[in-house]
């Protein structure tokens, strides 16, 4: 991790570098910064070796990233104060090691953590096929377990990112597409009850694209992978009601998160594919939202960086759900010399009935199997 100095900003002069590199370490892959002292980052380390290598898996390594917290109070010489891992998958661990997916094993490391203000003693953790995690860093050099939610299988895995509506009790979730075509499953966004912290419970997916059978077969990844998570920094957008999220060939999507039973998609953007995309197929792979409703979006490949325009309802975001009528919109924003906005796309889908009972299925296997998992249990 390197740390740079941004009083110049446009000569950015690098002021410090933590190193975790090591013989079983790919280094660090996220990184979370918002309180000014701490960072919080999925990363290997010179002195972790997981129990597991890459020949177990699917990948060059199974799981070999670790949950570390590194003081930066001294920006020329970062330290770390603790790290986690999940049970049993580092060398020597006493739990037994945890069974690997049966489908595509893509291994248990963290993947993003996410730590707010507003409550600075959890860490929200999306842990691959490992599910998510909440843990509590009121000590930092002892972080300690609140609650694991192993949902992988059924879900086919990969979770993502967990992003917590303090105000709602709800966690969001998304489980990452890694494959080409769907090869891995239909990767959803889960929302999950965390009213009672210690017991993470699915209680609906957001609705799928009603062409994605074409979305899987277009070329490159389709499902969910980012959304945009609150950042506390300023100035930013935020919002419990609503949710942006990347789904590489299925571009950007909004979804109305006012009944949490039932998320309702309201808008969505899915560019052409770009000039030279391996792919084929536009990949939205990270999107950002300012405090003006600017959605800005990349791609994974050749397309760029896009910027959306996003009209809220006044209502949304303060509280107060949407009326009928009332959905976001998308429009790209008009290029210097380009054309002006591009048409705007609205949709609005229910959840589906297989969905809902999809998650029927998965609360009475999370029942029997005892895969919810926390620090009272």
């Amino acid at each position: 991790m390197r740390l740079y100095s941004v009083s110049d900003p446009i000569n950015p002069s690098e002021v410090g570098f933590f190193d975790t590199s090591g013989p079983y370490s790919r280094g660090v892959h996220f990184v979370w910064f918002a309180d000014g002292r701490y960072a919080h980052l999925c990363t290997g380390a010179p002195d972790f070796e997981p129990r597991r290598l890459g020949s177990d898996c699917n990948e060059e390594a199974c799981d070999d990233q670790v949950y570390m917290i590194v003081d930066l109070a001294d920006p020329t010489n970062p330290k770390e104060v603790g790290r986690w891992w999940y049970p049993g998958t580092r060398e020597g661990d006493t739990d037994p090691a945890p069974e690997p997916n049966p489908g595509v094993d893509s291994g248990l490391r963290v993947h993003n953590a996410n730590v707010f203000p507003g409550r600075p003693d959890r860490v929200y953790i999306g842990y691959l096929d490992g599910g998510v995690v909440i843990l509590d860093i009121s000590d930092k050099t002892q972080p300690e377990e609140v609650a694991i939610l192993d949902y992988v299988p059924p879900s086919p895995g990969f979770s993502h990112t967990a992003l917590p509506l303090f105000s709602r009790g709800l966690l969001v979730v998304t489980d990452e597409a890694v494959r080409d075509e769907c090869e891995d499953g239909l990767k959803l966004l889960w929302l999950m009850d965390i009213s009672t912290e210690t017991s993470i419970t699915p209680i609906a997916t957001a609705p799928l694209p009603t062409n994605t059978f074409e979305l899987c077969q277009g070329g490159g990844r389709f499902g969910a992978h980012n959304v945009y998570e609150n950042h506390p920094d300023e100035p930013t957008w935020q919002s419990d009601q609503m949710v942006v999220g990347s789904f590489f060939s299925g571009g950007v999507r909004v979804y109305d998160l006012s009944d949490p039973f039932h998320p309702e998609e309201v808008a969505y953007y899915v560019p052409p594919a770009p000039e030279g995309s391996e792919a084929g197929a536009i990949q939205i792979n990270d999107v950002y939202v300012d405090d003006r409703g600017l959605i800005y979006a990349v791609d994974r490949h050749a397309g760029g960086l896009y910027v959306l325009e996003m009209e809220l309802p006044e209502t949304v975001g303060e509280g107060s759900p949407p009326g009928p009528g009332t959905g976001a919109t998308l429009a790209q924003m008009p290029e210097t010399g380009g054309p002006s906005l591009l048409p705007l796309v609205v949709v609005a889908l229910l959840l589906s009935s297989g969905l809902l009972g999809l998650f029927a299925d998965v609360r009475r296997w999370c029942a029997s199997k005892g895969r919810t998992r926390s620090s009272e249990t």
